[in-house]
């Protein structure tokens, strides 16, 4: 084999390495650039880059949605499919499981990892004080791009640069903390019913207290842990026997 042969089969090799670290960690991604092309379409949907965010999933349907403030109401931006993510429906209950989380979760900027290798990434706060008091356990589960989950809802990466970028400008404008409501399913009668006898019923009836408070009023009910069970919009002195949901 001649060295020009030698050369070509070396270059052959290096590229489809770097193509699976690409597919499968993001690791190129590192010094790809922000999606700006999203200011474009949120201008033309009539949002605004920095408008305080709210983020919901829907575990069965794969969707995430990307809500903005608009008149002090949240409206619906933009819904993404997800690529994938881990386990079955319900909630995680332990490290190492490989199941996504279920429930209510607050981020905040210091949440947010830029430099993932997973490419973009923001950590959903899991566990929070809800699954603390039920002894739950795990860590580092995210919403991240290259496409893969072992707990965490993966995004491509084309997908996360968008939405990362409307998270970072939300709180560069101000914005101290963001919820993230995540279901097994959209939370409708219909589908409540055809689940009548999972083991997950109770709680998801309780998600779904928090699910109906936002659809009839459009703004973000205030969570907390209430020995096992979440509790929405308490008064002073309900709240007091509680613990709010928190970002770090």
């Amino acid at each position: 084999m001649g060295r020009l042969a030698v050369f070509t089969a070396i270059i052959i090799i290096i590229a489809a390495g770097l193509f699976y670290a690409y597919k499968r960690y993001g690791i190129l991604f590192q010094l790809a650039p922000y999606n700006t092309a999203i200011d474009q379409s949120l201008e033309q949907a009539g949002f605004k880059l920095g408008t305080p965010i709210l983020v919901r999933i829907f575990k069965k349907e794969s969707l995430l949605e990307v809500w903005q403030q608009r008149d002090d109401k949240f409206t619906l931006f933009k819904t993404y499919p997800i690529c994938t993510w881990s386990g079955a429906l319900g909630p995680k209950h332990r490290e190492g499981d490989k199941q996504s989380p279920e429930g209510f979760y607050i981020v905040t900027k210091k949440q947010l990892n830029p430099n993932s290798r997973y490419h973009r990434a923001f950590n959903i706060g899991y566990p929070n004080a809800y699954d603390k008091q039920l002894d739950r356990t795990g860590s580092a589960l995210m919403v991240h791009g290259s496409c893969v989950s072992v707990g965490c809802y993966a995004m491509t990466d084309y997908q996360i640069s968008e939405i990362y970028r409307i998270i970072e400008k939300a709180f560069d404008a101000g914005q101290a903390e963001f919820q993230i409501q995540i279901y097994p399913f959209r939370m409708t009668k219909e589908a409540m019913e055809a689940n009548k006898y999972n083991p997950w019923l109770e709680f998801w009836q309780n998600l779904k207290q928090g699910n109906d408070l936002f659809e009839a009023s459009g703004t973000p009910p205030k969570a907390y842990g209430c020995n096992g069970v979440y509790g929405f919009n308490l008064s002073k002195q309900e709240a007091e026997k509680c613990q709010p949901i928190k970002g770090w």
